[in-house]
């Protein structure tokens, strides 16, 4: 157009203007599908009919399922809930995890919500049967490989030794078994119901205590590597584990005389409590006056406290069995010394949330009814302010735990990193690792004639000796 100019100028541009812009975008053979579909297909096989749904005996209809449709409903009285339709999906959800595997209880924990995906969690009471450990391999493999890096350091040893290093690293804190302590449950997530539901490891006293010092938000992936400092022992699995842990250890509360203690058990010495509790056939519902009132003693704990070591029950450090007996008075020594062995304690089971240690002049709980209007069909709630996001209700024998929320704890100050250690010592100079100037010319031929003389001397005394033995 610029060269030749034609008249028709204007018919000529726009015949361009359609073949470039025809050449640049093309329709699409195929529209995306939507995400809302996607989601619809993965969750059909929960509105399908089971094989024997037909058969409604005693024995099937007897199931752990819990009736999280009845919760939801006093949930939402409170203001707390994710909606009627999610509900529903997460009690299929649910049903699909009881007809997989044989559970003695299941109960939705609740959810967190993550930058890309959210986790759905169910806390299941596992069969006296329980499967093995997915981190016993992984452990054993560790241990191989660290094996394999010292014989690695010895041969190259033998070559150019290297100073030892005297420092000792602290043994490690055993974890608890599954079914005891912070493993007591265990937890099964999902990101979305439909989904696959994943068994999450048991927590180890590290994974607990290192969570307590860093503050990552969840992403939904679980083999995620958490990058942070101090380095986490583990991925996104081990860390929602620990969460998990601190969560329902701080926020699993129930109405004052729902569970009692058995008269059988006895206190033990180290914990200076009972462990174990049981349901109160006699409990016939707390009344709202005493769930609302403002010293928040009609609501205790009954979960155990994870102590700062990361377990339930202290584990003592310096106890060890297989020492022999001289070794025991030093063995006492190092405790009475080490402040660090000093027993940890909790407060123990059933203590009212009303002894809770209060943030900033802020109680740990507040405590409220539904409705005012309508007292006599309303229910009590209560709010943890030290963990957002977690609620209980309780009505007559009604009551349950519940949390939505990103996993993390309330701070009243901004999120600050741990400070990383102070360096080692420098290395002590012992005086055959002194440098010292290099000798002159002057002085070696001194120390050459010195050796010479010394040389003659011995050849000399020698033969006096030889000589002397000849006579004789």
């Amino acid at each position: 157009l610029l060269t030749e100019q034609p008249r028709d100028s204007v018919t000529i541009f726009e015949d361009v203007s359609k073949l470039a812009r025809s050449q640049q975008v093309k329709p699409q053979e195929q529209p995306a599908e939507n995400t809302e579909h996607i989601l619809a297909e993965e969750q059909k096989p929960l509105f399908e009919k089971s094989d024997n749904a037909e058969e409604l005996d005693d024995e099937a209809l007897q199931s752990p399922l819990p009736h999280i449709l009845e919760q939801a409903y006093y949930f939402e009285q409170a203001g707390i809930g994710l909606g009627r339709d999610e509900t529903y999906r997460i009690w299929l959800a649910l049903k699909q995890l009881v007809d997989k595997g044989q559970y003695e209880k299941v109960r939705f924990w609740g959810k967190i919500v993550g930058t890309e995906k959210n986790y759905y969690i169910a806390e299941v009471e596992q069969n006296a049967e329980e499967e093995a450990d997915d981190d016993d391999g992984n452990e054993e493999t560790s241990e191989n490989d660290d094996a394999k890096d010292a014989d690695d350091e010895e041969g190259e040893g033998e070559e150019d030794p290297l100073p030892k290093s005297t420092y000792k690293a602290p043994p490690s804190v055993p974890k608890e078994e599954r079914g005891t302590g912070v493993n007591k449950y265990t937890y099964h997530v999902c990101n979305h119901p439909g989904s696959p539901w994943v068994r999450l490891p048991i927590v180890t006293p590290a994974q607990v205590s290192q969570a307590r010092q860093i503050k990552v938000f969840f992403t939904g992936d679980l083999n995620r590597e958490i990058k942070s400092f101090p380095a986490y022992p583990g991925t996104e699995k081990n860390y929602l584990r620990a969460q998990i842990a601190r969560i329902s250890a701080t926020t699993h509360v129930s109405p004052a005389g729902k569970f009692k203690f058995s008269d059988e058990e006895e206190e033990t010495e180290e914990e200076g409590g009972k462990q174990n509790y049981q349901e109160n056939e006699d409990f016939t519902g707390a009344p709202l006056s005493e769930l609302v009132h403002e010293d928040l003693n009609g609501w205790v704990h009954h979960v155990l406290h994870v102590l700062p070591q990361g377990r339930t029950k202290w584990w003592n450090p310096n106890d060890n069995g297989d020492k022999e007996e001289e070794e025991a008075e030093e063995e006492e020594d190092m405790k009475a010394a080490a402040p660090g062995a000093q027993p940890e304690q909790g407060p123990p089971l059933l203590t009212p949330i009303g002894v809770d240690a209060e943030i900033q002049n802020t109680k740990a709980w507040t405590a409220k009814i539904s409705s005012n209007l309508i007292p006599q069909y309303a229910c009590a709630f209560v709010r943890s302010n030290l963990w957002p996001g977690a609620y209980a209700f309780a009505r007559g024998m009604i009551w349950e735990n519940i949390y939505v929320g990103f996993g993390h704890k309330y701070s009243t100050t901004d999120y600050r990193p741990e400070l990383p250690p102070l360096p080692a010592n420098e290395y002590t100079d012992l005086p055959e690792n002194i440098e010292i100037d290099d000798p002159t010319p002057e002085d070696e031929a001194k120390a050459r004639a010195a050796e010479e003389h010394g040389e003659e001397g011995e050849e000399e005394h020698e033969e006096e000796a030889e000589n002397e033995e000849e006579d004789d």
